[in-house]
Order: structure tokens, then C-alpha cells, then sequence
């Protein structure tokens, strides 16, 4: 086969460094085009993203050109940049990041979940939440300790 095919998406959640609230309404929608930027120039669309005070969600194509854990060192790397351009000086992202493929037939839940974040975590904290995740994707290697670091 001389031409390679790939339609990945993934589902990723990563949150503030000790769960800060560092994402303020007034520029939570200038992040997310600019990580959406960053996603567009590593040939990897944003389908949707949403966050929280203190953790993002981020529904994308992954490109076949690219690992996944580059391309999250580079949305990580720049964007926290961009946040102390905006006056977060102490601003810095989690170390680790949860990652989860999906199917295409699921990407419209997947997205209105992601959309719906606000009215979700009115009763659900993100460490349920990325809990909750975890074990709908039978993850065995999940470790509270180092991950929420």
C-alpha cells in the first residue's frame, strides 16, 4: 500500500499544577483558539475543547505525522507560555495527562460531554470525573498519587 490512511481521535484531559484555578472566565475562549491554533499547525484539528478553573478538555484528530506525546509536550509548552503573556506568571500544567481514543461513531457524546463541562462538574469534582473515565476505560495502570501531581 503506497498511500497511509489514519483516523484517530482522542480524548484528552489535563489539568492546572496542583489544581489551581488559573483558568479564569476571561480568557478561557482566547486558550482554547490558541490551543486550537496549535492543533491546526500540527496538522491535528480540534473537534471540541471546553475547561474548568483547573483542567481542560481537548477532543482532536491526531495526526498520522505526529506522536501523541509530542503533541501534547507542544500544546502544554506553548500554551503555557501564552497563559504568563496574559499575566498568570506562576501558570504551569500538570506533569501527566489522561488520553483516550474514540471511535468516530462516538464523537458527537464525546463532544457534547466535553461542551457541557460547567453543568457537569456542578456535581461531579475532576478527580471523580477522570475517575470515572478510568474505569470506563478498564485502565489498569491508573495511580493516584503520581497522577494527580
Amino acid at each position: 500500500m503506497g498511500q497511509s490512511l489514519a483516523q484517530l481521535y482522542v480524548h484528552v484531559i489535563f489539568g492546572t499544577k496542583n489544581r489551581q484555578n488559573f483558568i479564569v472566565p476571561e480568557i478561557e475562549t482566547d486558550l482554547h483558539s490558541y490551543i486550537s491554533g496549535i492543533l491546526k499547525n500540527l496538522d491535528s484539528p480540534t473537534i471540541e475543547i471546553n475547561s474548568m478553573p483547573d483542567h481542560i478538555h481537548i477532543l482532536f484528530r491526531l495526526s498520522k505525522n505526529m506522536a501523541l506525546s509530542k503533541i501534547l509536550e507542544e500544546i502544554k509548552k506553548t500554551s503555557s507560555g501564552w497563559l504568563k503573556t496574559k499575566g498568570i506568571d506562576n501558570f504551569t500544567w500538570q506533569i501527566g495527562y489522561g488520553a483516550f481514543s474514540m471511535s468516530s461513531s462516538k464523537l458527537e457524546v464525546v463532544k457534547k460531554y466535553i461542551h457541557n463541562q460547567k453543568e457537569h462538574h456542578s456535581t461531579t469534582s475532576f478527580q471523580e470525573e477522570v475517575e470515572s473515565i478510568i474505569k470506563v476505560y478498564n485502565l489498569d495502570t491508573y495511580d493516584a498519587e503520581y497522577f494527580w501531581r
